[in-house]
């Protein structure tokens, strides 16, 4: 839908809400209202946050503890400890909210919705500059706002981590649009946002770089843009020296680099990136598929109107990072480009009998009705592909479990917990676990990958028997074990623990029943 579109009426009726969709405020106003309300809804559905993030939050305490010092190794995450090799903007952030005296758990409940609403605002000006036109970055705005694969990443407990960073991934985006249009008074904006997305997430430091690198391939393709490209690059890094030299000489340069190896690293082998784009429409019919469906289609679209940028930008995205929290940056703009300018949707403007704009504004309406009913049932907990979207982690039963450990074991006892409630365990009851993946990555990758196989094969065994095989085999010692009964998930998927586990355990002589 272009700004520079004649309107198909004179309505004096029309001629308002006319001008009203040509004003970014309204569009922020609309998109942003949508995203508190989703926001909302996973709020009263999840009493406790979804996912994991009781590492990041036990770094935050650490610093805290700390004097706001950066600790040597964050406690409890397997008997030696993790590195503290993170990027560190958003620990600190949060370090300062617990000393103001919010609550840790609130803070992973209702800090990742607040930013969901807040990026739109940097998702709706760099998408007006790369779509060039009001409505078209509108409509992206409400759409990635409602988008499952970018909340998933963002609204769930870890966000109080991501959504920070993807909050200064949109912002420095839009100040390198302006860069290499406008000029270098955007210079600075553009380095000191690339420094703090550095200081941020790692995965979302590639993806800018990947964009701006697309960015300066379609827009500044000049000694000048090559050379603010470059002034960017180094200036971010200049500004994030304190931390990844810091790390390098605390833990080792191979800390700042192994740890990608633990999570694909970039990049993928084509049936890869042809099944993570058909998958999701094919053989996993979920509401995600319509999504992954328009964004296509918006993408052939563009590329038939001889606008290539978005199209490319999406499929490197797929192709580079593999995550479709990523490409749906792009995504997103392609999807409103088709919705608001290809037939049949323009005929909602265009045509002139009024039977068929009601249709084409009925169908419209339809698609963006069931986006926005998909969105709540999303971050709801409603099954998308028979598993439950959005689990949390923990229950009340493992905060009254843990709250018991807490007070009636010793501080340097050690545990086995099994199902992912591990991951919060180090953090609500104050104990060691002595197998867990979270922070291993920053050690060495074959010690993440031994510790990520540990915890998978312990927390799908279902008796004793099997639970005292592995760890005799890979001499894993502890001094408890902590076993889920009933439904629990194991790395987000869920499993049903059989009576016989509890059973073969009180039936052992190796264990004895304390809670």
């Amino acid at each position: 839908m272009s700004d520079s579109h004649p309107q198909a009426t004179d309505s004096r009726v029309a001629s308002p809400v006319s001008r009203a969709l040509g004003d970014g405020r309204v569009w922020l106003a609309i998109a942003m209202g949508l995203a508190t309300l989703v926001a909302l809804a996973y709020y009263l559905t999840h009493p406790y946050p979804a996912f994991g993030a009781g590492l990041y939050l036990k770094i935050a305490e650490s610093v805290l503890a700390n004097g706001y010092q950066p600790p040597t190794a964050i406690t409890g995450y397997t008997t030696t400890g993790v590195p503290f090799a993170y990027p560190p903007l958003a620990y600190y952030l949060v370090a300062v909210l617990i000393d103001l005296g919010f609550d840790p758990l609130a803070i992973s409940r209702v800090l990742p919705g607040v930013m969901t609403v807040l990026y739109l605002v940097p998702f709706f000006y760099l998408a007006r500059e790369v779509l060039d036109s009001v409505r078209q970055a509108g409509l992206a705005t409400v759409i990635i706002a409602v988008t499952p694969v970018v909340l998933q990443w963002h609204i769930s407990a870890g966000g109080i981590v991501r959504a920070q960073a993807f909050f200064l991934l949109l912002s420095g985006l839009y100040c390198g649009i302006k860069l290499f249009e406008n000029g270098r008074r955007w210079l600075p904006p553009a380095v000191a946002l690339f420094g703090l997305t550095v200081l941020a997430h790692p995965t979302y430091t590639a993806f800018y770089g990947i964009s701006y690198l697309l960015l300066f391939l379609s827009q500044g393709r000049s000694w000048r843009g090559l050379v603010d490209g470059a002034a960017v690059a180094a200036g971010g890094v200049l500004l994030a020296a304190p931390w990844w030299i810091g790390v390098a000489m605390q833990h080792g340069p191979e800390r700042l680099t192994g740890a990608a190896a633990t999570h694909g690293g970039i990049g993928g082998s084509p049936g890869a990136i042809l099944g993570a784009l058909i998958d999701p429409i094919l053989n996993q019919v979920n509401p995600m598929s319509l999504w992954y469906v328009l964004a296509i289609l918006g993408g052939v679209y563009l590329l038939w109107k001889r606008r290539p940028f978005v199209p490319v930008w999406f499929l490197v995205g797929a192709v580079l990072m593999g995550e479709p929290r990523f490409s749906f940056v792009p995504g997103a703009m392609a999807i409103a480009v088709l919705l608001a300018d290809a037939p049949p949707f323009r005929f909602v403007r265009t045509a002139r009998r009024p039977t068929i704009r009601l249709g084409a504004s009925a169908v419209l309406a339809i698609l963006l009705g069931f986006m926005l009913v998909s969105s709540g049932m999303y971050v709801a907990g409603a099954p998308v592909a028979q598993e439950t979207s959005l689990p949390a982690f923990i229950d009340d039963e493992d905060m009254a479990a843990m709250e018991w450990v807490y007070f009636n074991t010793r501080p340097d006892a050690t545990f086995v917990a099994l199902g992912d409630a591990a991951e919060w365990f180090p953090l609500l009851a104050d104990r060691t676990i002595a197998v867990g993946p979270w922070g291993v990555e920053w050690k060495t990758p074959d010690k993440y990958r031994r510790q990520l196989g540990l915890f998978w094969f312990l927390s799908t065994c279902h008796d004793e028997a099997c639970l005292s095989a592995i760890m005799d085999r890979r001499n894993v010692e502890s001094d408890y074990l902590y076993v889920p009964k009933d439904e629990y998930t194991v790395r987000g998927f869920e499993r049903t623990q059989p009576p016989e586990m509890r059973a073969s355990l009180l039936g052992s002589r190796n264990y004895r029943l304390v809670y």
